[in-house]
């Protein structure tokens, strides 16, 4: 597993810690499971491929914001087996991507998301390949999720079961007029197992998760304003002049939170996401070291020379 620089650092640095260093190692991996868990992650891959179709496409830009994009509209962007080591692999590009600052998840052809290709879900239907799956997809939406880049999920029309746990994987939700998230997994005799029970409960509180989970209701953007899984709402660009693409409008909602320098950005996310997951007193220690990449660096410099701090 590629690890950036800093968790190396970090790891390297906690490892005569004690506990510390410890749950830094578990934490600095990006994985939940390994095989101490009983998990193969070449195995579960390669029963994966078996099922093809699709395809998950990364467009790294010069502006420092890549474009995930879930491709395969003949079936809603269903994740087929393939697709799904496609997420994997893109993610182990973001995760080395230096320059970056933000992440933009969309689904091809004006939907984001209907979850798993049932083709191979039948296919894998057996316990042992369904724990499996579960535990390669929660390890690859957690990485998602831990990327030093801010994301957010650009949803179009349905995400539906498994798209409604990618969607939860990104810091951010913006979702179209017309568009709809849906935790589905009850009409098909199911849980989230993806992750988007707890990461939900973390966004919208345990009453609210319980309420879509157990309803499987339908959220629109007036809903997901209202229990906080939304963001922001896109304008339609059809019904109002200037409006711009909902991947243009996007990456206006982004740019106030990139300005800046990507070690800082990155910097700003790694502070967060500690904050979000260790403990008090783990999540402090990492504050100071993250805060030691920028003190005194370039822009820290730029910033005291031009004395641009109440700016």
């Amino acid at each position: 597993m590629a690890l950036c620089a800093l968790r190396r650092q970090l790891l390297k640095r906690s490892s005569s810690c004690g506990a510390w260093g410890r749950c830094m190692q578990r934490w600095s991996s990006g994985c939940v499971y390994s095989d101490v868990h009983g998990f193969n992650q070449l195995e579960i891959r390669e029963k994966l491929q078996a099922f093809p179709g699709g395809s998950v496409d990364l467009l790294k830009q010069d502006s420092g914001v890549a474009v995930l994009t879930i491709n395969n509209p003949s079936r809603m962007n269903a994740l087929s087996g393939s697709m799904m080591v496609d997420l994997e692999e893109r993610v182990s590009q973001l995760e080395n991507w230096t320059d970056g600052k933000a992440l933009i998840v969309r689904g091809a052809a004006e939907t984001f998301c209907s979850g798993s290709d049932l083709n191979a879900v039948r296919a894998i239907s057996n316990p042992q390949d369904g724990m499996k799956m579960c535990m390669f997809m929660q390890n690859a939406l957690t990485r998602l999720l831990r990327l030093s880049l801010i994301s957010v999920a650009l949803v179009e029309g349905r995400a539906l079961g498994g798209g409604a746990e990618l969607a939860t994987a990104c810091d951010f939700r913006l979702m179209a007029s017309d568009s709809v998230i849906q935790f589905v997994h009850k009409h098909m005799g199911l849980v989230p197992g993806w992750g988007g029970a707890t990461r939900l409960v973390r966004i919208v509180g345990s009453q609210n998760a319980l309420k879509l989970l157990a309803g499987a209701l339908k959220v629109d953007p007036e809903l997901g304003l209202q229990v906080g899984l939304a963001d922001g709402v896109l304008q339609d660009p059809q019904g109002q002049e200037g409006a711009g693409t909902p991947l243009q409008q996007a990456e206006k909602w982004l740019s106030s939170y990139i300005k800046g320098p990507a070690p800082v950005i990155q910097a700003v996310k790694k502070v967060v996401l500690s904050g979000r997951e260790l403990p008090l007193s783990e999540a402090l220690r990492t504050e100071k070291d993250v805060f030691g990449t920028v003190w005194g660096g370039p822009a820290n410099l730029q910033a005291l020379a031009s004395k641009s701090k109440h700016k």
